[in-house]
C-alpha cells in the first residue's frame, strides 16, 4: 500500500522556496564548520532529519526547524516571517473609516 502524500505535496513555487530555505540552513551550517551529525545532536534530532531540512522536505515539523535554527544561533530569524505584511497593512488602511467632524452647534 502506498503512503498517502496528499497533505505533503506543495505547489511548485512553495517547493522552490523550501529548497531555498534548506540551502540557506545548509550554508549556515557549513559557515560554522559543523557536520550534519553535530547539528543533529545539538537540535536533538536525527542526522536524516537535518538532511531532509537541507533538501527542503515539506514534511519536517516547524518545531524541528526552530531547534535547528537555535543550534545554529539563528533562532531570532524566525521572527522575520510575515514581519512586513504590506498587503495586510494596505487592506487594513482601506478598511479604516474616515472620521468626520460633527457640525458646530452655536
Amino acid at each position: 500500500m502506498t503512503k498517502n502524500t496528499m497533505g505533503t505535496k506543495l505547489p511548485r513555487k512553495l517547493e522552490h522556496k523550501m529548497e531555498i530555505v534548506g540551502e540557506q540552513i545548509k550554508l549556515a551550517r557549513l559557515r560554522r564548520n559543523l557536520s550534519i551529525a553535530q547539528v543533529a545532536e545539538r537540535a536533538t534530532c536525527s542526522p536524516l532529519t537535518i538532511s531532509r531540512i537541507e533538501k527542503g522536505a515539506p514534511t519536517v515539523a516547524i518545531g524541528i526547524y526552530l531547534r535547528v535554527l537555535y543550534a545554529l544561533q539563528l533562532d531570532d530569524d524566525i521572527l522575520l516571517i510575515a514581519k512586513e505584511d504590506k498587503l495586510g497593512k494596505s487592506l487594513q488602511d482601506l478598511s479604516l473609516k474616515n472620521r468626520e467632524r460633527a457640525s458646530k452647534k452655536e
